[in-house]
Parts: structure tokens; C-alpha cells; sequence
């Protein structure tokens, strides 16, 4: 499935696509059987992407399938063999919208046995970014105080999984009583529903000051969540850092920000980043053959329904991931 042209849902459509093969001799030829949607798809969808390339422009970040062919260079991985992974999707590589995808062996993580196609395509980007946050960035620690944004959400659950496996004690801000529910069901100890009541003031009375916060909403909330922090508190953004507060509320606290963009390595041709992400996906799939790591599905539609899919994802009514079934 192509965008044809910036714009909404509509300029996608089905077109014939020459992928080349064989490439370089660590690639890896896959034969796509689901792939995921994420919200940076529809801002490519809006905008266009990262990097511009002779090729038309395929969406889609996440897939699974099956290796149908390997590099000569390749170990480790051999035709059958049941695969996913982030790759492409941003301008340049052609993304999972397709029925094949070619992808750096680097980047590949075997899919266990017990992990099903859709879950396993719904994987890859959220587990990374959450990983990323929750662990390497915001280094959260057993008995910890830490609030997951959107907790209910594509990333959000995924945070309040890890954060919980952690040991730490973990609130999610929600919108509805069902999506409090799912928080409480991954692993959130309290939720605040942020259309009845503030949630900095609750977060800190629950608290007496968080350790880790993890935004996924946007500049005004992350400076309402500074209220919230004990003093050295670290806050991981997926939004961007829109400065202090009125207050100086984050400068007065030592707050330590951080920025988390994990399509950055894809775009910036960061090898070694790449592999490392794709070890925190095969950590996340052993999770989730273990039955310590739930994803959620919104909802699933076929290929030729991309459009509708992307509809749905941004009426804002999918709690939990949505995915595209190829086969």
C-alpha cells in the first residue's frame, strides 16, 4: 500500500512495487504476514517522511513474517523461519504495508513459539520505546514511585508492564473508567482520570513525589506532571521537551528530561543502535512467550483496508494496538 500523495486516510492505495533481491549479503528477505499501525504513521501519512528516496512511499514500521530467502552473509536465520521487527516506513526503506519487506539481519528477533502473528507485529516499536524509557533513560528501581501517561494506551500499557516487572509502584493517568481498568489489569497500582480530576495533585499525594514520570501527551501535561516530581525525579517524553514551567518548577527540583525518538537510529543509518534495539525486542517477545508481557488489539483489518485502519486509529477510540493482517 503506497501514499500516493500526502493527505488523509484516502491517499492510500494498493500499487505494484518492485522490491529488489537479492540486496546485500546481510539482508534478509521476509515474506510479510502482519504488520502493525503507530501514530508516527499517520504523521508521515500528513507530512511526508524523514529521508526521501526514488521509491514510493510505503508506510508502516512494525512487521512479522516469515524469512523466505537470506543474505550470503547471513547466520543464524534460515527460510521458514517465523520473524518481526521495526524497520523502514519513514521515506527511503519501504515500510510493512506489503506483502514483503527486505530487513538487516541485525534487526530480526525470532519469534517464539506460543507468540502469535498479530502480537508479535504489534511488538516491536512500542516494547522498544517503552524499553528505552523505563529502563535505559529513566533507569526506574524496584520501590520506586512512577506515572505512566496514557496508561491504557498503544505505549502507555506497555510502560506500566515493564515499570511493574520492575518492583516499582506505578499510577497511570486514564480518560474512562474502562481504560482504568485495563491500567489496574497491567499492572498499575492507582489511576487518575484526567478529565475529573488534576492529576499532578493526586500523583503527589499518592506519591509524596514521583521517582520516574513517562509522557506520550504533550507539552502542557508534561509541565503539569513537574508538580508531581520529588526533587531529582527523572521524566522520560516521547513529545519533545517543551521547557519549564512559569515556576521554574523543574529547574527548582533537578528534574533530570529526557528525550526518547526511537526511529532515530533507523533515519540516522545507526547500525549499532539498531541491533541493540532489536535485542530489546527479542527480551520483550521472551516476555511475552512467558506470559509476563500482554499486548493489547484494538482491532485488526486486512491490507487492502489500510485506510480504514488508519481511520480508526485516529478517531481515538482504539485502546491498545492495531494491526493489519497480509496473508
Amino acid at each position: 500500500m503506497v501514499a500516493a500523495s500526502l493527505g488523509g486516510p484516502e491517499v492510500l492505495a494498493a500499487q505494484d512495487v518492485d522490491l529488489v533481491w537479492p540486496q546485500g549479503p546481510q539482508d534478509v528477505l521476509v515474506t510479510l504476514h502482519a504488520a502493525s499501525l503507530n501514530p508516527a504513521d499517520i504523521f508521515f501519512r500528513q507530512l511526508g517522511g524523514y529521508l526521501t528516496s526514488d521509491s514510493p512511499f510505503v508506510l508502516g514500521h512494525d512487521g512479522m513474517g516469515v524469512v523466505a530467502a537470506v543474505g550470503a552473509g547471513v547466520t543464524g536465520l534460515r527460510p521458514g523461519d517465523r520473524v518481526c521487527f521495526c524497520n523502514g516506513g519513514i521515506g527511503g526503506t519501504m515500510g510493512t504495508y506489503a506483502e514483503a519487506a527486505v530487513v538487516p539481519a541485525a534487526q530480526l528477533a525470532l519469534v517464539p513459539d506460543g507468540v502469535d502473528d498479530l502480537t508479535a507485529a504489534a511488538l516491536p516499536l512500542v516494547a522498544i520505546t517503552a524499553w528505552e524509557s523505563i529502563h535505559d533513560r529513566a533507569a526506574l528501581q524496584a520501590g520506586e514511585f512512577a506515572l505512566i501517561h496514557g496508561g491504557a494506551g498503544g505505549t502507555g500499557h506497555v510502560a506500566v508492564q515493564l515499570a511493574a516487572l520492575r518492583g516499582a509502584r506505578v499510577a497511570a493517568t486514564v480518560s474512562s473508567a474502562e481504560k482504568a481498568r485495563i491500567a489496574h489489569d497491567m499492572g498499575a497500582e492507582v489511576t487518575f482520570n484526567y478529565r475529573e480530576t488534576d492529576f499532578a495533585v493526586a500523583a503527589l499525594g499518592w506519591s509524596g513525589g514521583l521517582h520516574v514520570a513517562f509522557d506520550n501527551a504533550g507539552a502542557e501535561t508534561l509541565q503539569q506532571t513537574y508538580r508531581a516530581m520529588a526533587p531529582y525525579g527523572r521524566i522520560v517524553t516521547l513529545m519533545g521537551l517543551p521547557g519549564d514551567d512559569a515556576d521554574l518548577t523543574a529547574y527548582n527540583l533537578n528534574l533530570t528530561l529526557h528525550n526518547v525518538m526511537m526511529l532515530t537510529p533507523m533515519w540516522k543509518g545507526l547500525s549499532a543502535r539498531l541491533a541493540e534495539q532489536a535485542a530489546i525486542l527479542r527480551q520483550a517477545l521472551g516476555l511475552v512467550a512467558a506470559g509476563k508481557l500482554t499486548i493489547l488489539h484494538a482491532g485488526t483489518f486486512a491490507l487492502t483496508n489500510v485506510a480504514a485502519a488508519h481511520a480508526f486509529l485516529e478517531s481515538g477510540k482504539a485502546i491498545g494496538k492495531v494491526t493489519l493482517q497480509i496473508t
